[in-house]
């Protein structure tokens, strides 16, 4: 006759088993999920936060007739400028659709204080402008030389770009990009 193993050593290899097929499950299954979601909320709130962004600058740009490169003082203009608060709650008159430019969030709300930061890491967004420097000889009537004019423009292009390599908006080179996504 064969001895039989005891009851307890098929309940412990039982429960290593079930153990075993957890862990295996956390770690091909529900933390690569979790890692998923968050990126692609991380990805689709930076977008969101860089669209407002851009059409921060824009408006900026109607008023000014230049973009700018100052966070502080673009997201304290479309907080407090009348133009840009007629422009959040108005309606086209003839579609009734509203004609705020700005996306809410992924929460809902359209909250201007967080379109300093990208939402990974909570680093500042990435905002320059251009100078460009334009020099052109000067002549009398006479055709004589008189000196050289140089003009500075500051703010004809810009560039945004997210921290985490979400993607940017515009650029400082080419004038076909202004206000054109990395990602559209």
């Amino acid at each position: 006759m064969k001895k039989t193993e005891p009851m307890y050593i098929h309940i412990i290899l039982t429960v290593v088993i079930l153990v075993l097929v957890y862990v295996l499950a956390e770690v091909a299954y529900f933390i690569p999920k979790e890692k998923l979601d968050n990126e692609n909320y991380w990805t689709q709130e930076s977008h969101l936060r860089m669209n407002n962004i851009r059409q921060a600058e824009i408006l900026w740009k109607n008023k000014f007739k230049k973009f700018t490169d100052n966070l502080d003082s673009l997201i304290l203009f479309i907080k407090t400028d009348s133009t840009v608060l007629a422009k959040i709650n108005g309606y086209d008159s003839l579609s009734m659709k509203p004609t705020n430019p700005f996306d809410t969030l992924t929460n809902g709300r359209l909250d201007f204080d967080s379109l300093f930061y990208s939402p990974k890491s909570h680093k500042f967004f990435i905002l320059k402008v251009d100078t460009t420097v334009k020099t052109d000889s000067t002549f009398d009537h006479r055709g004589r030389f008189r000196g050289i004019d140089t003009t500075i423009i500051i703010g004809s292009k810009y560039y945004l770009a997210s921290p985490d390599g979400y993607g940017t908006i515009g650029d400082l080179e080419r004038d076909a990009l202004i206000n054109t996504a990395s990602w559209e």
